[in-house]
């Protein structure tokens, strides 16, 4: 489980700070501290169905990313996969 929630946590946005998550225990680390988290699956549908996705992670894929932005909240850290 750790090793696919890794794999889905690629990136972090956190307002204006980008933190790239590297390992098992950067993530255990990022889930302790941050209580306000968004999470953001940007993988295309078919990608989720194969591949399998998390509780509570919203998918919206990349190619629609610029036009549901404002489905985004702007005062969250955000996990992205």
């Amino acid at each position: 489980m750790k090793r696919f929630l890794l794999a889905l946590a690629i990136g972090v946005l956190a307002f204006s700070q980008t933190r790239k998550i590297t390992d098992a225990e950067d993530l255990a680390q990022l889930l302790k501290s941050e209580k306000n988290m968004f999470f953001l699956d940007v993988r295309e549908p078919k990608e989720i169905e194969e591949l399998g996705s998390l509780k509570g992670y919203v998918n919206i894929p990349l190619g629609e990313l610029e036009k549901r932005i404002g489905e985004v909240p702007k005062d969250k850290a955000i996990i992205t996969a």
